[in-house]
C-alpha cells in the first residue's frame, strides 16, 4: 500500500474504484500538520488508492477531485442545461431608439432619493 506519485494517476483511479463500488467506497482527507502534508486516501476494502503532497500548487486538484467524488456520492443527477430564453419585451428593435428611465424624466438623475434621518433614542 504505497503512494501514488502521479496526481493524473491517482484521480484517474480514485473514479474508477468509486464508480466500481460506490457502496463501498470511502474517501479520507488528513492534513498533517508538523509535516505540511496532505494525504489524500480512497479504498473500498479490497484496494487502497493513497496520494501525498506538500506542495500548494495541487489544491486546485484536489478541489475539483472533491466536487466530482461529492457530485457522484450525492446520489442525484445534475439537471440537464436550460436554454437561454429572452423574452420578447426585452429585445431591441432595429432601427427605432430605445426609450429608459432617462427620457422619462430628464431632470433626475439615477440613485437614492432623500436621505432618511436618524433614528431617536
Amino acid at each position: 500500500m504505497g503512494y501514488i506519485t502521479s496526481w493524473s494517476q491517482f484521480q484517474r483511479e480514485a473514479e474508477a474504484l468509486y464508480a466500481k463500488s460506490p457502496n463501498k467506497a470511502r474517501y479520507c482527507v488528513k492534513w498533517r500538520t508538523v509535516e505540511g502534508v496532505l494525504v489524500l486516501k480512497i479504498t473500498d476494502d479490497t484496494t487502497c488508492l493513497k496520494y501525498r503532497t506538500s506542495s500548494s500548487v495541487y489544491l486546485n486538484r484536489f478541489e475539483v477531485l472533491n466536487h466530482l467524488l461529492m457530485e457522484k456520492m450525492q446520489n442525484r443527477r445534475a439537471p440537464p442545461p436550460q436554454p437561454l430564453r429572452v423574452p420578447a419585451a426585452e429585445t431591441p428593435r432595429s432601427g427605432s431608439p430605445a426609450l429608459g428611465a432617462a427620457a422619462a424624466k430628464p431632470g433626475e438623475a439615477g440613485g437614492a432619493g432623500k436621505k432618511k434621518g436618524k433614528k431617536r433614542k
